[in-house]
């Protein structure tokens, strides 16, 4: 087991703090726990290098038990193994294309969904290749605890066409990579990933 980062004790500590004002049977017991949580928020503050009031506005109060989110990516290949990538208008960096996971909608569906909205294609899912774990990897320091479920695709028809959050589309060579957005995608993963399809490797990558 990989020994835990100052951030990811933080997060853990925020985590208890929120399951103990959704159990808290008293006042005693809330007015500890919002003194745990705001402690947590101080040290995420530190560590992230974002101001405390901007964290304050970035978490909701919990009101039920408080879970990891997951963020859900579509690997595409075209006829060339070019991969495609998508460029986050954000910070103008690369990744593959997907978002958050949205209530109401599978995992499929919702790649589906984030693939035609960022890119204007039709798809259909083949298989799931990877669950990652965030802390598992080098991303940069992020508030949330993520799971990332990375799905095959394959395109079905469409014609490239990018929405208001998505700058640009293309298909990239494996050994030509643009500079990717890190907090979504490492080029670790990428390459990882590249190889599961190439080598048809069936083994669904966690951690």
């Amino acid at each position: 087991m990989l020994k835990p980062t100052p951030l990811e004790i933080i997060k853990r500590i925020k985590s208890i703090s929120d399951v103990g004002l959704v159990y808290a049977q008293n006042e005693y017991d809330k007015e500890r726990y919002e003194e745990l949580l705001s402690i947590s928020l101080e040290l995420l503050s530190i560590v992230s290098e974002k101001p405390l009031n901007v964290l304050d506005n970035f978490f909701m109060p919990s009101k039920d038990y408080p879970t990891a989110k997951i963020d859900v990516r579509g690997f595409i290949l075209n006829e060339t193994k070019e991969i495609l990538l998508v460029k986050e208008t954000l910070d103008q960096k690369w990744s593959l294309p997907g978002g958050w996971g949205d209530i109401g909608f599978s995992p499929s569906e919702v790649i589906r969904k984030e693939i035609k909205e960022e890119t204007g294609l039709d798809s259909k899912v083949s298989r799931l290749l990877a669950v990652y774990d965030k802390k598992c990897h080098p991303h940069p320091p992020q508030p949330f605890y993520v799971y990332k479920l990375v799905f095959l695709c394959e395109v079905l028809d469409g014609n490239i066409n990018t929405s208001f959050d998505i700058e640009e589309a293309r298909y990239f060579n494996i050994k030509n990579l643009p500079m990717l957005s890190e907090d979504r995608i490492l080029e670790s993963q990428i390459k990882q990933l590249y190889k599961k399809v190439i080598n048809e490797d069936n083994e669904v990558y966690f951690d």
